[in-house]
């Protein structure tokens, strides 16, 4: 790893570690997208090092064309889940022990077999169970969306915060994948909806675009792993309370900022 990348996981470590953001990468280093997943991986291993975390699955990020334009992109980016990411419905969170977080609804997959490389929709079905599920953006940046580049969100592993799992269900058909409606409440009150198609058209065709993704690097989605899909909606600042989503066919999740 050249010392420019050291530079960089370092920077990112210790704002991780510290809770003291800092200003973006691109500021200081030119890296195209093959260097900052490089820098990614180099951040996860060091993290799986010293917290003694595993891999738990990925999330995918940018899969709507408004957040694609964001960072001048046609396709969207993953980030790597580690075990300390997962949070469970009903659960409570330190508001203060976030960075700048967000609330994005998601579909999560739980994958309940290996998948094939560039595994396609009928056979994510087959293999997954799905759930509700609540994604937390979070990143490393001072004043960070919707401010980032491609290369600043891959460096800092896609701003992954925290993932909240809702009980797994047995999933549902393409067809209806393609058509779940949501809704977004903030202690009780109504703030947001949104339907599936937004997520790449069907959130299983965004596990392919992963599957296919990963497969130029020789990885392969296995067996356990969570897999976040993709928000229905553009995300919202996170704030003291309780948010619940409810998913027509899937269910509910929630989770309390304190």
């Amino acid at each position: 790893m050249t010392t420019k990348m050291n530079e960089i996981v370092s920077k990112l470590y210790t704002a991780h570690e510290t809770k003291q953001p800092i200003e973006f990468i691109r500021h200081d280093y030119q890296l195209d997208e093959e260097s900052a997943y490089f820098v990614q991986e180099q951040f996860i291993q060091k993290q799986t090092t010293i917290h003694n975390a595993e891999i738990a699955g990925y999330k995918i990020s940018m899969t709507s064309a408004e957040t694609q334009a964001i960072a001048d992109t046609n396709e969207p980016a993953y980030g790597t889940l580690l075990s300390t990411h997962i949070q469970h419905s009903g659960n409570s969170i330190v508001l203060s022990s976030l960075f700048d977080p967000l609330i994005e609804p998601e579909i999560m997959f739980i994958l309940q077999e290996d998948l094939s490389p560039n595994a396609d929709e009928e056979e994510i079905i087959q293999k997954s169970k799905v759930c509700a599920g609540i994604e937390i953006p979070d990143a490393r940046y001072i004043d960070w969306f919707p401010n980032f580049s491609l290369a600043d969100l891959l460096c800092d592993n896609t701003a992954t915060g925290l993932v909240v799992l809702a009980d797994p269900i047995e999933p549902l058909t393409f067809d209806q994948f393609e058509t779940i409606e949501m809704e977004l409440f903030h202690n009780g009150e109504k703030i947001s909806e949104g339907v599936s198609s937004a997520v790449l058209g069907n959130p299983v065709s965004s596990v392919a675009w992963l599957s296919e993704k990963l497969a130029k690097k020789n990885k392969v989605l296995q067996q356990g792993m969570v897999i976040s899909s993709g928000t229905f909606i553009s995300p919202l600042v996170a704030k003291e309370g309780t948010y619940k989503v409810t998913y027509s066919h899937i269910g509910d999740v929630e989770i309390t900022f304190v």
